[in-house]
């Protein structure tokens, strides 16, 4: 049986039995996301959500009762389950496989209870994957040939890999007032997302082109990501303050996501809304430290070097990104700025480091689509002299890197990345994205950069190809659509075409073009707490 057969085998016995699901199950209210953007399902690669305590990093919120004693349950029990069938065409790498297709499944289950100024949450998380490619793995530099060669790489070797962990516990004191309170125990956490604007628009540009950029739950990911530690939030005046001291959990691409990893982080912020809520703006610090020093580090100096250095990781990075919108004649124009500079050690060397993007928008409200036209680039530095005592590549720390690289070859380390970007919204119930991008090296003496951070004590978490001395490297065009079949049910397609340049053929001189797409089904469901 070919993979493409069992894969597609999966899909024809997990579809009905959604069906089957959706029809059984009561009906709730639509979650909330973005509906006039995006219907429920196009927050699914960002948050695995759908069920979590309505909290700023939850954009979904759990469904209420109709009227006072619609629910005698005295805890608000949730599910959520996405399945998404993966195929992938990755750069020809004879004798691997280079073209391959799985299924993932993660099914979510969580109790909570809200009671006077005091909240909890249990979640446990069950992630599996069935069909994993035996051969998408090679040596250096071809590496990990797409996240099936990782997944089956991470998970020991295994193609059909399965766990269940604790996803969240924690409990949470609120203050007087919504907005003051104090969390502990194991969280997701999105950097970024402490506020949550009014404004559809200026809401959806903080999700999607601010948060998560350099913390964030990984959510594309099958494991995902979650956090041991605690926060404070509080507001002064128009001014909201969160403070994070936390430890990463291992999860991501290992499938077991209980044991801690030894990378701690510090997080403060300050955001505050201006322009009537037309736009928001965070000045934000964190404190990064990597600890697992029998770990060799991934970066551009030789091999022998970086297995010589022990040394732990510090760093400190230091940013601010604004997002506004405003009217202008028959539409919207919107405005995203974000910057970061970093410093601190890493291993041996000094860390000296910078990143920032610039975008901007419109869109036309009176058109019948209600098209939403978007351009920007990015820029993050690279190491230009793996000899001397300075590294200067950006770090990610621990990001959800697919939100800003969709086809997830590459991420935003060593990176110059221009981009323009249409959004239709052809009904309330779906939304059409489309992107076309131009990638180059920030410096041609650094590497090709992926991954997104410390996922277990085993291996760095991010990967590196050289670049060959060349700087360009791919564009690439890639198409997506999110679908609230029905408000349990959400149905996500993905395609993406790469043309590779002189950075991938060097590495991969057979063909340097790729494909990558998903159909992805997620189902959501929640019985409230009453609330009397």
């Amino acid at each position: 049986m070919t993979r493409k057969s069992a894969a597609a085998i999966c899909f024809i016995f997990f579809l009905p039995a959604l069906q089957a699901q959706q029809h059984y199950l009561s009906q709730r209210p639509a979650i909330l996301a973005l509906p006039e953007l995006s219907p429920a399902g196009a927050l699914r690669e960002r948050f695995a959500l759908g069920f979590a305590l309505p909290t700023p990093e939850a954009a979904p919120q759990l469904p209420t009762p109709s009227a006072p004693g619609a629910s005698h349950s005295p805890v608000t029990v949730a599910l959520y389950d996405r399945a998404r069938i993966d195929t992938w065409q990755w750069f020809e790498a004879p004798p691997a496989s280079e073209t391959y297709a799985y299924l993932q499944n993660l099914l979510r289950i969580s109790v909570l209870q809200k009671r006077d100024h005091w909240d909890w949450q249990l979640e446990l998380a069950q992630p599996s994957i069935i069909h994993l490619p035996k051969d998408a793995v090679l040596p250096a530099p071809k590496g990990q040939l797409g996240l099936g060669g990782t997944y089956y790489f991470t998970d020991g070797g295994t193609t059909d890999p399965a766990a269940a962990f604790l996803k969240q516990g924690f409990v949470r004191y609120r203050f007087a007032g919504e907005d003051r309170s104090f969390r502990l125990g194991r969280i997701e956490f999105n950097e970024g997302l402490e506020t949550t604007p009014k404004n559809k628009s200026v809401a959806w540009l903080q999700a999607y082109r601010v948060a998560a950029r350099l913390i964030g739950n990984f959510g594309f990911s099958n494991a995902q990501r979650s956090l041991d530690g605690v926060d404070l939030r509080f507001s002064v005046c128009d001014y909201h303050v969160i403070v994070l001291a936390a430890r990463a959990d291992q999860g991501v691409f290992n499938m077991n996501g209980n044991p801690e990893v030894n990378v701690d982080i510090q997080y403060g912020a300050v955001t505050r809304p201006f322009a009537n809520g037309n736009g928001v703006w965070r000045a934000f610090a964190i404190g990064y430290h990597d600890g697992r020093t029998g770990i060799v580090k991934t970066d551009n100096r030789p091999l022998a070097i970086r297995q010589a250095d022990r040394r732990n990781i510090r760093l400190g990075t230091y940013g601010s990104d604004i997002v506004w919108t405003a009217p202008l004649a028959h539409g919207t124009f919107d405005l995203v700025a974000w910057g970061a500079l970093q410093n601190g050690q890493w291993g041996t060397l000094n860390q000296s480091a910078a990143a920032g993007a610039i975008e901007g928008g419109y869109q036309f409200e009176k058109l019948k689509l209600r098209p939403w036209f978007r351009m920007g680039e990015y820029r993050s530095s690279g190491d230009g002299n793996p000899a001397d005592h300075t590294h200067g590549t950006f770090s990610q720390l621990l990001p959800t890197p697919r939100v800003y690289a969709r086809y997830p070859f590459f991420n935003s380390m060593d990176l110059n990345d221009q981009f323009v970007s249409a959004i239709l919204r052809p009904t309330k119930q779906v939304a059409v994205r489309s992107d076309l991008h131009w990638l180059q090296l920030s410096n041609a003496k650094d590497l090709w950069y992926g991954g997104g951070g410390a996922y277990d004590n085993k291996v760095f978490g991010f990967t590196g190809r050289p670049s060959g001395g060349h700087t360009s490297f791919a564009s690439f065009y890639d198409v997506s659509s999110d679908w609230a079949v029905a408000k349990q049910l959400d149905m996500n397609f993905y395609y993406a075409h790469v043309w590779g340049k002189s950075v991938i053929g060097a590495i991969y001189p057979r063909d340097r073009n790729s494909n990558f797409g998903y159909v992805e089904f997620v189902y959501h469901w929640a019985f409230p707490q009453r609330t009397n």
